[in-house]
């Protein structure tokens, strides 16, 4: 269920139980996210990477 993975700190969860072989050259894959919160944790990942390479 989606609400399981709100606030989830990863940008996207894939569901390989659901993921598909539809035919030799198409795969569907069934991902959860949380925009946001995703977006944001990859920013803040960010901006803490950035500090890091400017104290170096």
């Amino acid at each position: 269920v989606s609400i399981d993975y709100k606030t989830d700190p990863r940008s996207t969860i894939v569901d390989a139980k659901s993921t598909m072989v539809i035919n030799d050259t198409q795969l569907k894959i069934y991902a959860w996210y949380d925009n946001e919160w995703g977006y944001a944790n990859r920013t803040a990942e960010l901006a803490y990477m950035v500090g890091k390479i400017d104290q170096a």
